[in-house]
């Protein structure tokens, strides 16, 4: 028999799920980061090992692994939910897909342009820290709100941060990689076109795809471009056609696709245990009164502070104001200014990107820290604000 699935639907409530996780492994990773502990923690994260032998050996530190490593797999479902976005779901029709694509750019370029504006002068390499948005925590919110919150606000939600995701993925790949080794750079490319032959070919042999797909991986961690990318190339080139023998059944249109059979056994590991390893191993940071204090004095923190907290609700608006007046898309079915605003802050919630994006944007461990405290502590307020507007417009609307 059959299991029935609603792709979707277990997308949502996985990610919904997944939210609850990241904060409380984040907790941890902070409470701990701070208790009597805390040089146990940290030279746990920092202890080394080697895989490989000879030149091919590679040697990681157990923080290195996780954000190397098991993000990689985070990445690959990424890479999937984008394919599935694309091809089938809300970006698949370009007249659902305009809205939230302008409103996207929005949300990514006004955040940059004010980290730009208040700390360009002291380390300009840190804008693209408030650019993500974190799907897990944002969509995790609004199912919170509840019934405040209209259907069609989901829909532009999760479409927007998909974009999202494309753009941080982007910026990881062009600006954030290590100069380029060319060499290894085009033996990855051969490893791709290898993947696409076998497609056309196809061959559904999955340990193939596994072996090819840890060789990418190699080769991105030799040519100086992240390896993390190499999920998300090998989630996009998933073909979205219906898979044979998956033993699951599609409960909206009755077919089960590859790229929903791959969400349905990795997404769950992605989302309960790899996110959270890396929230608890990335948010451990020192918060003393000095590192405060810093934190108040630096035009870094500001700057990410204020590009999530101010520059997402913002830039999300002013592009769907414009986008509408001048008719190029439409606005959320039902939705208002205040509604786009408080959406707006739901994509504030950064955290798992923009503090991924943190510890390549800096390259010493202070100013990483630095960073991610304000990620945090921005994500919180965004959170908070989005939250405080649903419930009162919810309040109002059943008056």
């Amino acid at each position: 028999m059959k299991q029935v699935i609603a792709p979707l639907r277990d997308f949502l409530h996985r990610e919904t799920a997944s939210g609850i996780l990241i904060l409380l492994a984040s907790a941890v990773g902070l409470v701990i980061a701070n208790s009597p502990i805390s040089d146990r923690y940290f030279s746990s994260l920092d202890w080394q090992f080697q895989i490989g032998a000879a030149e091919l050996a590679l040697k990681f530190s157990v923080l290195k692994f996780i954000n190397y490593v098991l993000m990689t797999l985070f990445f690959f479902v990424v890479g999937l939910e984008i394919k599935r976005e694309l091809t089938s779901g809300h970006l698949a029709s370009l007249k659902r897909a305009v809205m939230p694509f302008i409103a996207a750019i929005g949300g990514m370029a006004l955040p940059a342009l004010i980290y730009l504006a208040i700390a360009g002068d002291v380390d300009a390499n840190g804008w693209g820290v408030p650019v993500a948005t974190d799907i897990a925590l944002a969509v995790g919110l609004l199912a919170m709100v509840g019934p405040s919150v209209a259907q069609s606000l989901r829909s532009f939600l999760l479409a927007l941060a998909v974009i999202d995701d494309i753009g941080a993925i982007a910026i990881i790949a062009f600006v954030y990689s290590t100069g380029v080794e060319y060499s290894w750079a085009l033996i990855g490319v051969f490893v791709i076109l290898w993947i696409v032959l076998l497609k056309k070919l196809d061959s559904h042999t999955m340990y193939i795809y596994v072996i090819l797909g840890i060789a990418l991986w190699y080769c991105l961690l030799r040519s100086g471009v992240h390896p993390t990318l190499a999920g998300v190339i090998l989630g996009l080139l998933t073909p979205n056609i219906p898979h044979q023998n998956s033993q699951l059944e599609d409960r909206e249109d009755g077919t089960v696709s590859v790229i929903e059979w791959l969400e349905k056994i990795i997404h769950p590991w992605s989302s309960f245990v790899i996110v959270p390893i890396f929230a608890f191993a990335n948010t451990g940071v020192e918060i003393s009164n000095e590192s405060v204090r810093s934190a108040i004095n630096s035009p870094i923190a500001w700057g990410i502070f204020f590009g999530l907290v101010l520059g997402k609700p913002i830039g999300i608006l002013l592009t769907s104001l414009a986008a509408k007046k001048f008719r190029i898309g439409e606005m959320p079915e039902g939705a208002k200014n205040i509604d786009l605003v408080a959406t707006g802050s739901a994509a504030g919630i950064g955290f798992t990107v923009a503090i991924f994006i943190a510890n390549l944007a800096f390259d010493d461990a202070q100013t990483q820290d630095l960073a991610v405290f304000s990620v945090i502590v921005a994500s919180v307020v965004s959170g908070l604000t989005s939250y405080v507007i649903f419930k009162i417009m919810g309040r109002k609307a059943s008056r």
